[in-house]
């Protein structure tokens, strides 16, 4: 099964800056990475919609959209996201909000004459057991993680449309996994965050306070990746003007720190003195999740920010923007 699409057919992503691209999730952390990087590399048409002024889980909406717009790229990081306890309180709407954006957004970019698409995904696809480093082959090899299994699914089904669609049009849309992203219009949220800015949050707050310790779920032994949004926005770039597969592409750092390490870094970032107590009573999670992104070194791109330059940047943005 061929899985190229004529380059002929596809003129090249860089040559044209004044080409319309349509950008879905914009405002989040990493569709306002991903606008950041164009408009530096001096991309001028970029077509962008709120959720107020377009519901993408809306079918006539959305086709209206693009039967009024016509944008000749489309780069999908619209989803409705969460972290466990969000998972876990409304796996219904994990499973239809997202199955209803993607669907929405591919059929109507294929059918409405987009010449290229990239779907982002999340690392929560792979199974639960997946072999360490997990390679794109590990897909649909195991059962899911319980937790995010609504999410991931509709994940999974956003992958296999853009590879249908290729198969059966010849059609160039192609796939992104990310593995855990941080950065600048990160949720800082005291209950629904991720670890690295909740852990930023916690820190901050027992500095202003004063506070003698700050204490830490868990043990601190589990491995985890981090990758900076502004490089995953340089990878969709370059996925964009670089590759044309059937196969997903995994974009990671490449990089493990163990939560403890993370948990001592952010800690230094902020300059927080007091104690790091471990509460290892709670539980820890997977003990390791690195994701194998040889396959996208392999195409050329390597990231660029290291763990604690983005920390440094993350924290700065954070002082600035997050209601203290």
């Amino acid at each position: 099964m061929s899985s190229a699409i004529n380059d002929a057919t596809s003129p090249s992503f860089f040559s044209n800056k004044s080409a319309k691209i349509f950008v879905a999730g914009h405002r989040g952390l990493v569709g306002s990475a991903i606008v950041r990087k164009l408009q530096s590399l001096g991309f001028t048409n970029l077509v962008l919609r709120t959720h107020a002024d377009l519901d993408l889980t809306r079918q006539n909406d959305v086709e209206s959209f693009f039967a009024a717009e016509k944008p000749q790229f489309v780069i999908l990081a619209a989803a409705k996201v969460g972290g466990i306890h969000a998972n876990n309180t409304y796996p219904a709407d994990f499973i239809s909000l997202n199955l209803q954006i993607q669907t929405n957004v591919i059929d109507a970019a294929h059918r409405f004459g987009v010449t290229k698409l990239l779907f982002l995904g999340s690392s929560c696809i792979y199974p639960k057991f997946a072999p360490q480093p997990i390679p794109e082959s590990a897909l649909l090899t195991g059962p899911l993680e319980p937790t995010n299994e609504w999410y991931a699914i509709a994940k999974i089904a956003g992958i296999k449309m853009c590879q249908a669609y290729r198969i059966q049009h010849n059609w160039d849309a192609i796939s992104g996994m990310p593995t855990n992203l941080y950065g600048p219009h990160d949720n800082f949220h005291p209950e629904n965050s991720h670890v690295l800015p909740a852990l930023m949050r916690r820190f901050h707050e027992a500095k202003v306070n004063g506070a003698k310790e700050v204490v830490v779920w868990g043990t601190g032994s589990p491995l985890r990746e981090f990758l900076h949004v502004d490089d995953l926005a340089d990878a969709v770039v370059f996925l964009m003007g670089s590759y044309s597969g059937l196969e997903h592409v995994n974009v990671g750092s490449g990089k493990e720190v163990t939560i403890k390490e993370l948990a001592e870094l952010v800690k230094e970032v902020v300059g927080f003195q007091g104690q790091l107590v471990w509460d290892s009573s709670k539980p820890d999670g997977t003990p390791r999740k690195l994701m194998d992104s040889s396959k996208l070194a392999g195409l050329g791109w390597t990231p660029k920010i290291s763990l604690k330059e983005g920390l440094v940047g993350t924290y700065k943005w954070y002082l600035e923007n997050v209601k203290q």
